[in-house]
C-alpha cells in the first residue's frame, strides 16, 4: 500500500530464502517507481497468479500504467494491509526485513507473517513465465 492506495507490479524473480525463520525474496529494479511506493509501507504481499490470470500479469507488468493497475481488480487486505488479489492461487504476506542494492536491482528480503493457498482452485494451476511467454505445466507420472 502507498497511503490508502494499493500498488503492485509483476516480478520476474521470486525465491524462498529461509524456512526458519520463514523468509522470501524478490528483485525489483532500483529505478522502479512502484517499488519506491511499496518500500515505504514496510510490507509486501506476493500473489501467485493462476493460469487463468495472465491478463493481470501483463496489466501489472506494463510500465506507465501504475495508476491504472488496480482499476477493476478485486482485492482484500492481508494481515499487514497489503493487497491480496482475488483468485490468486496463493499469497505470502511479509514484513520487509532488509533491502540490499545489487547493481541495477535491489534484493528485497521479506519475513513471512502470513500465507495461504486457495483450496477452491481446480489444481492449483499457477501461472508460469518461460522464454517470454506465459503458460502452466502438466504433472507427469
Amino acid at each position: 500500500m502507498h497511503g490508502d492506495e494499493p500498488v503492485g507490479f509483476t516480478i520476474g524473480s521470486f525465491t524462498s530464502v529461509s524456512l526458519d525463520p520463514p523468509m522470501v525474496g524478490f528483485l525489483p529494479m532500483t529505478n522502479s517507481e512502484t517499488w519506491a511506493a511499496i518500500s515505504g509501507s514496510g510490507h509486501f504481499c506476493v500473489n501467485v497468479l493462476s493460469r487463468a490470470q495472465a491478463d493481470l500479469c501483463w496489466k501489472f507488468a506494463k510500465s506507465g500504467s501504475e495508476s491504472e493497475r488496480f482499476v477493476g481488480v478485486e482485492w482484500r487486505a492481508a494481515p499487514t494491509g497489503s493487497p491480496i488479489l482475488e483468485r490468486a492461487v496463493a499469497w505470502i504476506d511479509c514484513d520487509i526485513e532488509q533491502v540490499y542494492e545489487m547493481g541495477d536491482h535491489y534484493f528485497v528480503l521479506g519475513r513471512v507473517v502470513a500465507l495461504e493457498a486457495d483450496a477452491d482452485h481446480d489444481g492449483p494451476h499457477p501461472l508460469l513465465f518461460f522464454k517470454g511467454t506465459l503458460g502452466s505445466f502438466a504433472v507427469e507420472g
